[in-house]
Formats: C-alpha cells, structure tokens, sequence
C-alpha cells in the first residue's frame, strides 16, 4: 500500500498576511508549515507552547473575585392589586 502525501488543508478565513486575501491559506502539517496558494507566502508555524495545567486569571476566577462575600438583603414583594389608591387596611 503506496504511501499518500499528507493532505493540506486551508484555514476558513485565514487572511494572508503578504497579500491580504481571504481564504488563501493553506496548513502543509508535514512541513508545519503554513503558506499563501495566491502569493506564495510561506511561513513556519508555531510550535505548540507547552500545556498549563492552570486556569488562565479571567474576572470570574481570580481568588478576590471569590472570596469577596456580598451581602444579603431583605426583598419585599408587593402586590400591585393590594397597593390601589383608594384602598385602605
């Protein structure tokens, strides 16, 4: 069984940074490399950093943003058909 070329697949709205066609770009993941097919940019691609165990700091996560307690407050509910102006308890 022959061998087959690794496939290149284009990047749905890639924008070529050379030329600045849309769509244009295309990933080779045997040379890890990705490149223009209207201009021919070629450029290597990045490697993958390496995976963090942690959880990136967002506004929700961060340690103040939990431990800061907000306090309760009383709610009262009114009905509106109890609170008719020309009715009197």
């Amino acid at each position: 069984m022959p061998n087959k070329p690794p496939r290149q697949r284009f990047i749905a709205g890639a924008k070529c940074p050379r030329c600045g066609l849309l769509d244009k770009i295309v990933i080779d993941t045997a040379a890890d490399q990705r490149r223009c097919v209207s201009c021919g940019f070629s450029e290597r691609r990045a490697g993958d950093p390496s995976p963090t165990l942690e959880e990136p700091p967002t506004r929700v996560s961060r340690a103040l943003a939990r431990r800061l307690d907000t306090p309760a407050e009383i709610v009262t509910l009114v009905d509106p058909a109890d609170s008719s102006p020309g009715k009197t308890d």
